[in-house]
């Protein structure tokens, strides 16, 4: 999968966290294209840590949590797709995900297979709980592998952080895009930080490699009075430099 300009959407980490449902992603759709976002190039919709049960099913596979997403992953992808939209889903290289449910290490391509039969259109792969020995590299072209293997375009998003010379081999790994920094936290200086570490790596970013995504992010708060209205909270990942969006 070739990505000509930077993916632009919504994840919902660092405003909702683990509270996540079925009915929130969907109003969260919804909210993004009444905003106009949709129309301004916001096509992503992405589910991030949280959303599984704490063991894989007796056939291996992840298995989502069926009192957040009682219809499945299938039906919301549907959802989304047809309101002309993408979804994204979120796992992880090591053995657990970073809140310590499933991950995909040694289970790539069983993970990518699922990922494709829900109707994945986005993968954001993080980087917790890398066993130790493990080379980083390595574990992303797995699953790099995987998804080019799954029958689906998925963009493959890399979010390593930035760690164990990240720019000097994720180009390598078949990502479209990839998180060049830890996490951001809601004040300018964590902002202005991250956009700072951005300096010495531009050169390996582009199409001719990846997109570079630190975790600064843009945020355009819905206003209406309604419930829905009220919980989300449109955040995109976007290069330093370029964070526009529509204000009401």
């Amino acid at each position: 999968m070739i990505t000509h300009k930077p993916p632009m959407g919504w994840n919902t980490w660092n405003t909702f966290a683990a509270n996540i449902d079925e009915e929130l992603i969907l109003d969260s759709a919804d909210k993004l294209i009444a905003a106009g976002l949709k129309d301004a190039g916001y096509e992503y919709v992405v589910v991030d840590d949280c959303w599984a049960l704490r063991e894989r099913g007796k056939d291996g596979k992840l298995v989502p949590d069926p009192k957040k997403f009682p219809h499945g992953m299938r039906y919301v992808a549907d959802k989304l797709h047809e309101k002309g939209l993408k979804f994204g889903m979120y796992s992880c290289c090591g053995t657990m995900i970073c809140a310590r449910f499933p991950a995909s290490f040694n289970r790539e391509f069983l993970d990518a297979q699922t990922f494709a039969e829900w109707g994945v259109d986005f993968l954001k792969y993080d980087y917790c709980f890398k066993p130790a020995g493990a080379v980083g590299a390595e574990l992303y072209r797995r699953m790099g592998l995987a998804l080019a293997s799954s029958g689906r375009d998925i963009l493959f998003s890399g979010c390593s952080w930035g760690a164990d010379k990240t720019p000097e081999w994720i180009g390598t790994t078949g990502a479209n895009m990839w998180r060049s920094t830890g996490d951001i936290f809601d004040c300018w200086e964590s902002v202005k930080s991250l956009i700072r570490q951005q300096y010495d790596i531009l050169p390996f970013g582009g199409r001719a490699t990846t997109w570079i995504c630190s975790s600064s992010a843009c945020t355009a708060r819905a206003t209406s009075a309604s419930r829905a209205a009220r919980r989300t909270n449109i955040s995109c990942t976007l290069p330093p430099g370029a964070c526009s969006a529509p204000r009401s």
